[in-house]
């Protein structure tokens, strides 16, 4: 598994409409819906099934579930931020990882965000000050 294969993964989501918790490509999807996506596209089908889940990222049921998954099934990233890495983050000062996105480059993430769907957006230093995690597929 490449990181050129979990970016042309990701790609293909591209304007996804946002959609909470669904993972159909074109259809709907939210951040965790996108790497559900990519994950059956890279492996087929998903390791375990996803709990319901509110939309609120200020919701404290599952608190801390996003980094449990990631760290259950993905590998920990060493070294500099690079494509292909899942980026897990804070979001409104939350102690725990609330969003996750994929990154394309050094500098660029794909991921699905409420009223603009599945985007393509610089990880700006806003953004980079939010990463709670980075993790790699298995198999790179």
């Amino acid at each position: 598994m490449s990181a050129e294969d979990v970016v042309a993964a990701a790609r293909e989501w591209l304007g996804t409409p946002y959609r909470h918790r669904a993972s159909t490509p074109g259809a709907g999807c939210d951040c965790l819906g996108l790497l559900r996506g990519v994950w059956r596209r890279l492996y087929g089908d998903e390791p375990m099934a996803v709990p319901p889940y509110r939309a609120s990222p200020r919701d404290p049921e599952y608190s801390g579930a996003l980094r449990l998954a990631a760290e259950r099934f993905l590998l920990p990233a060493d070294g500099p931020f690079e494509a292909g890495q899942v980026v897990l983050f804070q979001l409104s000062g939350m102690p725990e990882a609330k969003h996750c996105g994929i990154l394309i480059a050094a500098h660029r993430f794909i991921h699905a965000q409420e009223r603009l769907g599945v985007v393509e957006a610089n990880l700006t230093d806003g953004w980079a000050r939010r990463v709670n995690g980075r993790f790699v597929f298995p198999g790179r």
